[in-house]
C-alpha cells in the first residue's frame, strides 16, 4: 500500500507530464490574447461556500467533496471546481471596484469521490475561465468563441457545441411547477435521491444519471419553453451571435449542467459519441448567493486537462516532441570535472539543453548513455582538452566531428 497511490489520482511523470504542460501552455497563451488574468485560489475553502454557491442538491455537494473538520473545529472541504473559490476571491478582494469586466482564468486542482473512468479522476485538474460583469450574451459568445479556437489549437476536431437556456429564477418558478407536476405523475419509478430532489430542486433530476430516471425526463417539460421575456431575448440574441461568427451549434435542450448556479445560457462542447469535452454557462445569482450585498452577473466555463488529454489520444493528436539534449557533455578523468561542468553550466545559462555525466562511467558508456537520452551532439572533455581549450564536437546522427574552442561551442547551436 505504502507504494501505491490512492484510487482515482495519477502521478505526472515523463512524456504524459510533457503532455499536460504544452495543453496547459497553449491555454494560457490563448488567455492572454483575450486579456484575461490568472488567479490562483486555494486548494481548500469554507464548506459553506460550496453548499450555497454549487448548491446543496447537487451530486457534488452530496455525494462528491472531500470535507473534513479541521483543528480549529471548521468544516473545510477540497475545491471539487473552480468556480466558487474564485468568485468568493473576487469578492473578498473587492475586484468590482476595478473596471468592469473581470476575466480571470485559472489551471487548479479539484476533488471529487466519484468512481475513476477514463479521463475522469478524484483528484483532477481544471482549466477555466470566470467572466464576470457583463450582462450581455456577448460575453457567452467570448468563452464559447475562446474555447473553439482552444479546441482546434489543441487538434481536436470532433467536438461540437451544444447550447440551451434554463431562464433565470423568474421564470424558473413556473418552469418547476410544470416540471414537479410531470415528475409526480412518474414518481414511484423515480431513484429514492430524486423522489427527494423533486420537491427541493426539480431541476436537478433532469441531471440524473440513473437509467430509470433518464428515461422519464426524456418526455418532461423542457425550460426553453418557459423562458420569459427577457431570458428568450438573450437566448436569441446570443444564438445570433453565434451564427454572426460563424460558429456551428445544437440547441439541446436536455443541457441543465449539473451544478445550482447557472442561469440562462448554459452549454457544452459534445463530442459524436456524446462525451461532454467542457461546460459552462451563465451565472448571474452567483455572487449575490455568497454575499447578498452583491448582485454582478457572471458567465464561465470549466475543462478538464485529463479529458482533454484522453481525447487528444483517442483522436490521435501528435504533439510536438519534447526539446532534444543539444548536447551531451562527456568527462575523461576526476582533474576534468570541475572545469568540465562549468562548462555545462554556462551553456544552460545560455538556453542550450545540456546533460553530462554524474555516475563516473566510462567514455564507452558515456557515449552509450548519450545515445539512449537523444543527445543531438556529444563532446568529451579531459585534460588534453582543457589544455588545448578545443575539443570534437560530433554529430550523433551523421557521425561528423568539429574541432571547437571550448569557449565557442555555443556558437554550433545559434
Amino acid at each position: 500500500m505504502i507504494t501505491q497511490a490512492p484510487r482515482g489520482v495519477e502521478d505526472w511523470y515523463g512524456d504524459r507530464m510533457y503532455k499536460r504542460s504544452v495543453v496547459e501552455k497553449i491555454a494560457r497563451d490563448l488567455a492572454k490574447t483575450y486579456h484575461i488574468s490568472e488567479i490562483i485560489t486555494p486548494m481548500f475553502e469554507h464548506t459553506v461556500l460550496f453548499q450555497r454557491g454549487v448548491g446543496e442538491t447537487t451530486d457534488v455537494v452530496q455525494k462528491e467533496m472531500y470535507t473534513f473538520t479541521d483543528k480549529g473545529d471548521r468544516s473545510i472541504t477540497l475545491k471539487p471546481e473552480g468556480t466558487a473559490g474564485a468568485i468568493r476571491a473576487y469578492l473578498e478582494h473587492n475586484m468590482y471596484a476595478n473596471p468592469a469586466p473581470t476575466k480571470l482564468y485559472y489551471v487548479t486542482q479539484a476533488f471529487r469521490y466519484e468512481k475513476p473512468q477514463s479521463g475522469r479522476l478524484r483528484q483532477h485538474h481544471q482549466f477555466g475561465i470566470e467572466f464576470v460583469g457583463s450582462k450581455s450574451p456577448l460575453a457567452e459568445v467570448e468563452l464559447i468563441s475562446f474555447i473553439t479556437t482552444l479546441i482546434r489549437k489543441f487538434g481536436l476536431k470532433d467536438a461540437k457545441l451544444h447550447i440551451n437556456s434554463i431562464g433565470c429564477k423568474n421564470c424558473r418558478k413556473t418552469y418547476n411547477d410544470a416540471l414537479l407536476a410531470y415528475l409526480k405523475e412518474h414518481e414511484e419509478k423515480l431513484c429514492p435521491t430524486c423522489r427527494e430532489r423533486m420537491q427541493k430542486n426539480p431541476l436537478r433530476v433532469i441531471d440524473c444519471k440513473v437509467p430509470e430516471c433518464k428515461e422519464i425526463v426524456a418526455n418532461a417539460p423542457r425550460t426553453i419553453d418557459y423562458l420569459d421575456d427577457e431570458c428568450a431575448e438573450h437566448f436569441e440574441e446570443l444564438k445570433s451571435l453565434l451564427d454572426e461568427m460563424g460558429i456551428p451549434y445544437e440547441v439541446d435542450t436536455g443541457i441543465v449542467r449539473g451544478l445550482d448556479y447557472y442561469t440562462k445560457t448554459v452549454f457544452e462542447f459534445v463530442n459524436s459519441d456524446g462525451f461532454t469535452l467542457c461546460g459552462g454557462g451563465r451565472y448571474d445569482g452567483l455572487v449575490h448567493e455568497i454575499d447578498e450585498k452583491q448582485d454582478i452577473p457572471s458567465v464561465g466555463f470549466g475543462m478538464g486537462i485529463e479529458r482533454i488529454l484522453y481525447f487528444m489520444e483517442k483522436e490521435g493528436v501528435e504533439i510536438k516532441p519534447e526539446d532534444p539534449v543539444a548536447l551531451y557533455v562527456g568527462i575523461l578523468g576526476k582533474e576534468a570535472r570541475g572545469k568540465a561542468y562549468k562548462l555545462v553550466n554556462d551553456l544552460r545559462n545560455q538556453g542550450i539543453i545540456v546533460e553530462t555525466d554524474y555516475m563516473d562511467r566510462s567514455v564507452k558508456a558515456q557515449m552509450k548513455y548519450a545515445n539512449k537520452i537523444g543527445a543531438k551532439k556529444t563532446v568529451i572533455i579531459g585534460s588534453d582538452e582543457l589544455e588545448k581549450n578545443c575539443a570534437k564536437v560530433k554529430d550523433m546522427e551523421t557521425g561528423e566531428q568539429t574541432e571547437i574552442a571550448l569557449d565557442q561551442i555555443a556558437s554550433l547551436f545559434q
